[in-house]
């Protein structure tokens, strides 16, 4: 297989296997009543096909990079892309939710393959000058498909049976499929040491508990005292794995990757900024609908500017990173997130759609620049040998930090609403304005996380520059 036909269609291969699963995860919330009504069950009983879903990515994402290097990327990715097909057409088959809910578990473990072994191919097939650009392209599908989720599920329940919610992933399965059996590079370790059980035991477990703990935050009652010990678990199994990964010689997640310091910028920086903009696609369609009365279908239509916008991005973001550099693209960007967030608070009822719509654009320009720009520089300093284990790493904590985000925005949004009903509508839109101001202050402070970056660092991924730690 050449180089450069590998390099053509690389990008495409990945860009389509992650816009089906990042499609996926979103396009369910809107389909729930549909499915609860058509199973006969509660729709809150239902939520455990959410849950389900990210437990199993929160567990098999850590294992991932040991699979690509001992199996091949080839192999695990065409494997990820055929078990998450095949769980769609279960999905779409399931006639009771305990079925469903199995589906999803198999859903989520072909999921959780797929941002960081496709992650991975891209790393080892592009050069760090090239590195940006083939970014660039694949973070659009991560970046538009939380967009366009609830507005395509809503049409879909509308006009089609819910089953079409998780059948519409079989086409674009099997064309990936096909992409990767013709143009999916192999790569693999030829010395790759043995799993990590206990690594993978604690870890798993520890992420998976705190997965689950956030994402059914402020969705079910839950005793204090009761989460109280849930997250101290949790952390206690977190802080278990960090003192076996000190001990083993071989750890499952190899934590001295955080002394590299463009990769802890890029992934613990980025996880405190991801905070705030982990919320937004939670808050915006209660805000639209609940505070200001829009119906669902123009709340899915004003989150489509931002999609738009992120897509023009990468046509610009390589010039702004080679003139300006990472430091200053990601402190100056990171302030613009915040304001456009705390811009939200402007509107209410009388405001005009033309000004709702330019601060979407502006969003969804900053997110997307923000998103390339931590994405491609976690790995400026990352060897060839590492770059299996920064992207299992990376990808457990973006996901970690979007369950972080909603769990973070559902308290923040509840705390100002009180003991308010929702369907106050005035309540509504005043506890949503300040938490757009909370999550933007959070999201300005977060640029703190950047100035820690020294003037050239990024250089040899935005400029093509090579450079010495």
């Amino acid at each position: 297989m050449e180089n450069s036909t590998v390099k053509r269609y690389l990008p495409w291969v990945v860009a389509i296997a992650l816009f089906m699963e990042h499609l996926n995860a979103t396009i369910l919330n809107t389909a729930i009543p549909a499915i609860a009504a058509s199973l006969d069950v509660t729709p809150l009983s239902l939520k455990a096909v959410v849950t389900s879903y990210v437990l199993s990515l929160a567990v098999g994402i850590p294992v991932s990079g040991w699979m690509a290097d001992r199996f091949g990327t080839r192999r695990v990715f065409g494997a990820a892309v055929g078990i998450f097909t095949l769980a769609s057409i279960i999905c779409g088959l399931a006639w009771n939710a305990p079925m469903l809910v199995a589906a999803r578990i198999l859903q989520g473990i072909g999921a959780a393959m797929m941002l960081p072994v496709g992650r991975l191919a891209i790393v080892r097939t592009f050069p760090k000058s090239e590195l940006l650009a083939a970014m660039n392209f694949v973070i659009i599908p991560a970046l538009i498909g939380p967009l366009l989720g609830p507005t395509i599920g809503g049409l879909i329940v509308h006009w089609l049976p819910w089953q079409a919610i998780f059948l519409v992933n079989v086409p674009v399965g099997l064309v990936a499929l096909w992409m990767i059996k013709n143009h999916m590079p192999d790569y693999r370790s030829g010395n790759s040491p043995p799993l990590d059980i206990i690594g993978l035991v604690l870890f798993g477990c520890g992420i998976a508990l705190l997965s689950w703990v956030l994402e059914i935050f402020g969705e079910h009652f839950l005793d204090a005292t009761l989460v109280g010990i849930l997250l101290g678990l949790s952390f206690s199994l977190l802080a278990a794995y960090g003192w076996h990964a000190r001990h083993h010689i071989h750890p499952l997640l190899q934590l001295s990757l955080f002394k590299t310091r463009t990769f802890r910028v890029a992934v613990a920086g980025g996880f405190i900024t991801r905070l705030g903009l982990g919320g937004m696609p939670f808050l915006l369609p209660l805000f639209y609908q609940i505070g200001l009365g829009f119906p669902a279908w123009q709340s899915g239509l004003l989150m489509m500017p931002a999609a738009a916008a992120a897509m023009f991005m990468k046509v610009i973001s390589i010039r702004l990173l080679k003139n300006f550099g990472y430091r200053s693209v990601l402190i100056v960007n990171t302030l613009m997130i915040g304001f456009t967030i705390m811009l939200f608070a402007t509107v209410d009822q009388a405001t005009a759609i033309w000004w709702i719509v330019a601060i979407s654009l502006a969003q969804g320009f900053f997110n997307s620049l923000q998103y390339s720009s931590m994405n491609s520089m976690a790995y400026a300093d990352v060897s060839d040998e590492q770059a299996s284990m920064a992207s299992t790493i990376a990808s457990s904590l973006q996901q970690l930090s979007i369950s972080f985000g909603l769990a973070f925005a559902s308290i923040v949004a509840g705390w100002y609403l009180g003991d308010v009903s929702q369907s106050n509508q005035l309540a509504v839109t005043n506890a949503l304005h300040y938490a757009f101001i909370t999550l933007g202050c959070l999201t300005i402070i977060s640029s703190l996380s950047f100035w820690s970056l020294r003037k050239n660092d990024g250089d040899n991924v935005s400029r093509g520059v090579n450079q010495a730690d």
